[in-house]
């Protein structure tokens, strides 16, 4: 795919507004990978709110400019009419052709869809797991876009791609380590957006311990009264009452919301949102959230990826400590969207170390690799990404926390072994063949290893 000075200046006049230069880099890598005859197979790292679907959308402008589909899959039908309505808002008065597939279209209007998608009569379709169904086809697909992926398995991404060969670019916000990302994605091409855009307001993180609960309420309060909003984020949705004394500890959004609405903050509008309710609820849900007739949003982790609600300002977490650092990072990153500054309260009680080590570096670092380095020193990589998704192995020599120049020279060695024997049927490597097909074969199904 060719994308020539007259492209790039019709899709940057899409954009109110001047790339970073961390986004300058990252198209510049991605435009040069979907003009070469091989797919691109490229993993983009962002942190929170750093622009990457702005980088997603040019790579899918290239591909429309060169007469290809672009598909955009998310994880959640949150996230992803959020990406479907930032299409929306760069694309309107254009003749891109956009269309939005979810689990909820079904029936007559599905079958047109999918008809018009097969047809080549769409351009971009943004959608979420329904996307991988065998009947959606398409004309001329040139690009898979995958949010947040990994939370997908490898054989979903793989289903994504119609067993045709479009570029692939996967995103994450879930700030990954480096020795981590060579070994689970050692098969792609990495790129980091390090920075935000200008004009974000600071995010102050404090650990709060029940003595001081009060006068966070007070102080959140004071906020919603000068139009300000806030998340109240936990753990689980409805109580146990199984007698379990320790997650009898544990707050659920249902009740803490008829506590919040009827006693706390009888004087605002609180809503709530869970992955239990309906499609089209938690659709109204967050477009009163959004529109601002909703001042306090009662919700679980569904509300951990994308959400973004610039006049969203402050954020509770409730029993903190039973979050892992990636998912307190990513709910933080729900707040400082905009120009002013925000505010995560981290409620918890514990005296487990483990716990105290993750809350202690959310108060001090804004930095998700940082962060995730941290984590990775704290849990390992089987609990950091999930092993039954990934397939991670575990490392016989090195150490995947402390032997990053080990791990890239034997990843450069594989790389170039499989250059120089792509099938590897050279007499030499005949044991290697053997032990790769022995161990992975049933796992690898993806790969021709006949």
């Amino acid at each position: 795919m060719e994308c020539d000075d007259k492209i790039d200046s019709r899709i940057r006049k899409r954009f109110p507004f001047l790339l970073t230069e961390d986004q300058e880099q990252v198209i510049g890598e991605v435009v040069a990978d979907m003009a070469k005859d091989v797919p691109m197979n490229r993993l983009l790292q962002g942190d929170v709110g750093s622009g990457k679907t702005v980088v997603a959308l040019y790579a899918a402008l290239v591909a429309v400019a060169n007469k290809q589909q672009a598909v955009i899959m998310a994880p959640t039908e949150i996230l992803t009419r959020q990406h479907f309505q930032s299409i929306e808002r760069f694309l309107r008065g254009t003749q891109v052709r956009y269309e939005l597939i979810t689990g909820g279209l079904t029936g007559k209007k599905r079958q047109e869809l999918l008809g018009r998608i097969k047809g080549g009569e769409v351009d971009i379709v943004v959608g979420t797991i329904a996307l991988i169904q065998q009947d959606i086809d398409f004309a001329n697909l040139g690009l898979v876009v995958i949010d947040e992926q990994h939370k997908f398995g490898v054989h979903q991404r793989a289903g994504l791609r119609k067993g045709k060969s479009p570029h692939c670019l996967v995103m994450t916000a879930t700030p990954i380590p480096r020795t981590l990302a060579m070994t689970a994605f050692g098969d792609l091409d990495v790129s980091i957006i390090q920075h935000s855009p200008p004009g974000r307001g600071d995010v102050i993180t404090r650990w709060v311990q029940p003595p001081n609960r009060n006068d966070a309420m007070e102080f959140i309060r004071q906020r919603l009264r000068a139009k300000k909003q806030a998340y109240f984020v936990y753990p689980r949705i409805v109580s146990e009452n199984n007698g379990d004394s320790e997650k009898k500890d544990i707050k659920a959004a249902v009740d803490e919301y008829h506590r919040l609405n009827e006693k706390v903050f009888p004087e605002f509008n609180v809503g709530l949102l869970h992955g239990q309710m309906s499609s089209d609820e938690k659709t109204k849900t967050m477009s009163d959230f959004r529109a601002g007739k909703i001042d306090v949003l009662v919700s679980t982790v569904v509300i951990e990826v994308g959400v973004d609600i610039p006049n969203a300002t402050m954020m509770v977490i409730e029993n903190a400590n039973r979050f892992g650092l990636a998912q307190l990072h990513q709910l933080r990153g729900r707040i400082g969207r905009g120009q002013s500054k925000s505010y995560c309260f981290l409620f918890a009680e514990t005296e487990d170390e483990v716990a105290i080590s993750r809350l202690n570096i959310m108060t001090r670092s804004r930095d998700g690799f940082e962060i995730a380095e941290h984590d990775l020193k704290l849990r390992g990589p089987g609990e950091l990404f999930s092993t039954r998704q990934h397939g991670l192995p575990d490392l016989k020599i090195a150490n995947i926390v402390e032997d990053f120049e080990l791990l890239n020279l034997a990843r450069r060695d594989a790389f170039s072994l499989i250059e120089n024997d792509p099938t590897l049927t050279q007499p030499a490597h005949s044991t290697l063949r053997t032990e790769i097909i022995r161990r992975f074969g049933d796992k690898l199904g993806l790969v021709d290893v006949g």
